[in-house]
């Protein structure tokens, strides 16, 4: 997952505004788990947008897909390294 600083520097690019306010406020430690949890994103949507517009609230759930999209890569990293291995193992990829 990318950090908070690659987040602001990627919504910098795409709106000229890093909203480090979520980002920050969605990678607290304390709450990221929670803040993260796709069955509440019309909840914190609606309240980013509420408090600094509707852009902000489209960059909060970009902020989610492009954590889900580093989160599915590393798992398929993971699993083509224990592919490989398994492969390896039995002989059948050097």
């Amino acid at each position: 997952m990318p950090s908070i600083e690659k987040h602001m520097n990627i919504s910098k690019l795409r709106t000229g505004n890093t909203y480090q306010e979520i980002h920050a406020w969605i990678d607290d430690p304390g709450h990221k788990e929670e803040r993260h949890d796709i069955t509440r994103v019309l909840e914190f949507s609606r309240m980013f947008q509420e408090k600094y517009g509707e852009e902000a609230a489209r960059e909060y759930v970009q902020h989610l897909a492009d954590d889900l999209n580093g989160k599915f890569n590393h798992l398929v990293e993971d699993v083509q390294v224990l592919v490989d291995k398994t492969l390896a193992y039995f002989g059948a990829k050097k």
